[in-house]
């Protein structure tokens, strides 16, 4: 008997897309660079300022990205800079990857009732509305359809103790989500909200008491392990695959099961 192919290797070939969200080797962003890469895409890559340049350029130059650029998206224009770099050099675009997460540390660290207005707007800006930012200019460029991945986590759907503000920003952001698979959808272009369990990345360190979460994640998820950036890459580049064009819309969990637990 035939045994089917494990081979992750070139089911995304000819596929090109951008990754925002790569701050360092440890960063959700470049796992699923690194699992789209080896599937044969074709990468745009982006780094937040000069000062986070160097730690992102040398993984940029081992996954050939075939552009590299700036992009803070509290500065105006540069998302949209990006986006004609990325018209000019391919034309189209067949998936986008948003991962990126910010609010101010007094927000991050105090109670959602007590967080002010200025430090409101800032979390929702970064991490949710710059999502539709980049739905918006991705769309006339994947007129032969797409998909677009936000990066969530469980604190949007439940009380997470200490992820505070972040929870209904990110609540904010899988509501997009929705609602943009719904308006995306006719135009081949798919949506999804990845939750993946805890991971130590350079956001989640200020989360205060993160080891703590991630010991309960090992211990109580139904895979008893903890989820990678590999782990994400992986799934993301599946869903971004042929194989997945009609799933859309909806909140992937990569967490080891651990969202199914009390």
């Amino acid at each position: 008997m035939i045994q089917p192919s494990l081979s992750p290797y070139k089911t995304l070939a000819g596929k090109k897309g951008i990754i925002i969200g790569i701050a360092n080797q440890h960063s959700i962003a470049y796992g699923c660079a690194k699992a789209f890469k080896q599937r044969g895409a074709e990468l745009a890559i982006t780094y937040i300022n000069e000062k986070g340049r160097p730690f992102v350029e040398p993984l940029a130059t081992e996954l050939e990205a075939s552009l590299f650029l700036p992009m803070d998206v509290l500065q105006a224009g540069q998302m949209e800079a990006v986006f004609e770099e990325v018209r000019k050099k391919w034309g189209r675009l067949d998936f986008a990857i948003h991962s990126i997460a910010f609010a101010p540390r007094e927000a991050l660290h105090g109670r959602v009732v007590d967080v002010t207005g200025e430090d409101f707007h800032t979390a929702m800006k970064v991490s949710c509305y710059s999502f539709i930012e980049m739905a918006r200019l991705a769309e006339p460029l994947m007129d032969e359809g797409g998909t677009l991945f936000a990066m969530s986590y469980y604190g949007a759907e439940k009380v997470i103790k200490n992820y505070n503000i972040m929870g209904p920003v990110k609540a904010a952001l899988e509501s997009v989500c929705r609602y943009t698979a719904a308006e995306l959808g006719p135009k081949g272009i798919r949506v999804h909200a990845i939750s993946p369990g805890p991971l130590k990345t350079r956001a989640a360190s200020g989360i205060a008491e993160f080891d703590e979460l991630l010991d309960k994640a090992a211990a109580e998820a139904p895979a008893r392990s903890l989820v990678s950036i590999e782990d994400v890459g992986a799934a993301c580049a599946g869903l971004a695959s042929d194989s997945a064009k009609l799933i859309t819309g909806g909140t992937i969990y990569i967490d080891g099961g651990f969202h199914i637990m009390g």
